[in-house]
């Protein structure tokens, strides 16, 4: 049968009456005709389309090879012709059926001119997502039928929006392989990235020199844990490298090749504390405010001044907050996926692991597999939305009982599997809270030189500790672990880089 007896379905109208069975997936064979033809006859009409178009868009699998077989020879440097295409269409048995090479000649015959050639490059992927619509929506309808009493209207819902969502993000309802090729291609766009920013990050800054040039940036996919005993900081801290990296923007090339800056957009999942607590803690940071007196209106003219400047600048910060509390994964997932599919996303931050929904059906008399399956979700949604997801967690009690109370992996609490579905683990540990509440007394035996002397070295040890805070990274799957040093300030919620640009943190292998 010739392939210009194929008519365009998509342009038929629907059958009407009764019967919705004649209705067929919309195909158009003359405009994969038109493009194969613009690309035999000008090579250069492929690279307008490469990047969008894949041979498993088209409609007939012969002209979806045949498009194959172009983009080999062209990325090898070789011409796409009918010529030099002419062995494929005699070895293959598909092609053969359909014409051979007289069919190979008559697609180089329908030329179109390249801006054409564009315009049905989109025609042919907009129809193939079409027809994985309609197999998708197929499979909803048929999995509601289903009386399945283990999978409930809810998690059917969550599955049909996950089809969705990848379709809408990879032209794919479904996942599967991808080659070797294409992932060498993407780390090494990476590694270019990385050189061309300022910071020499690959992945997002968080906004402290010293922690990026350990981790290399906050990377895509990654699920980093920030762990410490409560008033660590680690709300703090995880609001600062929010606000860090919602006020940085990345570099990218638009379609036309011309380099743009995209900011990056930042989910902030706050399970303990309202939007407003946050909202008043980074006012407090950027105006140096206590956040204290903001809360009771105990402050000066000039610091009001302050804060309504900073409230300004803050008003078009992409960072979106979400309160809501005992969220669920699936509940997270959804938000995230919609916020990206509008704004865009490049960072997760969940304040924090323990207070988060177990999942549905989960024993609640097993707290510890309780958190492993949140935290194996939250890993998950990293890697399907392609973005570092930074997740606050609590440290047992255990480390109080130590002499050196700095964390240790074997701290984590409700651990189960967070050690090892993590990527990076962050502890903060500030060796001031522990000194301010072990005070020295005098002994009802000891002389008061003694006493003197131990608090005078008392007091060098607390001026020493003074305002410094430990980032400890006690794993990290892509590099060294290592220790850096941050200065803290409680009454404004900030942390900063306390060494020099020449510093280089402790690092060991």
């Amino acid at each position: 049968m010739d392939r210009n007896q194929h008519t365009n379905v998509a342009a038929l109208p629907q059958a009407t009456g009764e019967d919705d069975s004649f209705r067929r997936p919309p195909v158009n064979y003359e405009a994969e005709q038109a493009l194969l033809g613009a690309v035999l006859a000008n090579n250069r009409a492929y690279e307008k389309v490469a990047d969008f178009l894949q041979p498993d868009h088209f409609a007939d699998g012969a002209h979806g090879r045949v498009y194959a077989a172009c983009g080999k020879l062209i990325e090898r440097g070789q011409v796409a012709n009918a010529v030099t295409l002419k062995n494929l269409f005699e070895q293959d048995e598909a092609l053969t059926e359909v014409g051979g090479a007289q069919y190979l000649a008559k697609l180089q015959s329908s030329y179109v001119t390249i801006i054409n050639a564009i315009d049905y490059g989109r025609t042919i992927h907009d129809l193939f997502l079409r027809r994985e619509l309609i197999a998708l929506g197929e499979d909803v309808v048929n999995d509601a039928f289903e009386q399945d009493l283990d999978i409930t209207a809810t998690n059917q819902i969550e599955t049909a929006e996950q089809k969705l969502y990848n379709l809408a993000e990879v032209g794919q309802s479904e996942g599967g392989f991808r080659n070797f090729k294409s992932a060498v291609i993407e780390a090494v766009e990476m590694t270019e990235a990385a050189l061309k920013r300022d910071s020499h990050v690959a992945g997002v800054s968080s906004g402290f020199r010293d922690l990026d040039k350990l981790l290399g940036g906050m990377h895509k996919s990654d699920l980093i844990i920030l762990a410490a005993r409560p008033s660590m900081g680690k709300t703090s801290l995880a609001t600062n490298i929010a606000y860090n990296a919602a006020s940085t923007r990345r570099r990218e090339s638009a379609p036309d090749g011309t380099p743009i800056e995209v900011p990056e957009v930042v989910a902030f999942f706050s399970l303990e504390m309202s939007t407003e607590q946050l909202a008043t803690r980074i006012l407090s940071e950027q105006a140096h405010v206590r956040s204290d007196a903001m809360r009771r209106g105990e402050i000066r003219d000039d610091e009001f001044d302050r804060v309504f400047e900073a409230s300004r600048a803050l008003h078009a910060l992409p960072l979106f907050i979400d309160d809501t509390p005992s969220l669920s994964i699936p509940a997270l997932r959804t938000r995230a996926r919609r916020l990206k599919r509008q704004h865009g996303l490049s960072l997760i931050v969940v304040d924090y692991i323990q207070l988060m929904q177990s999942p549905p059906g989960m024993r609640s008399d097993n707290r510890v597999q309780e958190v492993s399956e949140i935290t194996r979700g939250l890993k998950a949604v990293a890697k399907e939305l392609n973005v570092p997801v930074i997740a606050l967690s609590q440290l047992s009690r255990q480390t109080e009982q130590r002499d050196d109370k700095r964390p240790q992996l074997s701290d984590l609490r409700e651990s189960g599997s967070i050690e090892q579905d993590a990527d990076v683990v962050l502890f903060i540990y500030r060796e001031e809270y522990y000194l301010a509440r072990e005070r020295p007394t005098q002994r009802p035996s000891e002389s008061s030189e003694r006493f003197s002397e131990r608090q005078s070295s008392y007091d060098e040890r607390l001026e020493s500790a003074r305002n410094k805070a430990e980032i400890i990274i006690g794993k990290q799957r892509h590099g060294p672990i290592g220790t850096i040093e941050l200065h803290f300030q409680g009454e404004f919620t900030q942390f900063n880089d306390l060494f020099p640009d020449d510093h280089l943190p402790d690092v060991r292998n």
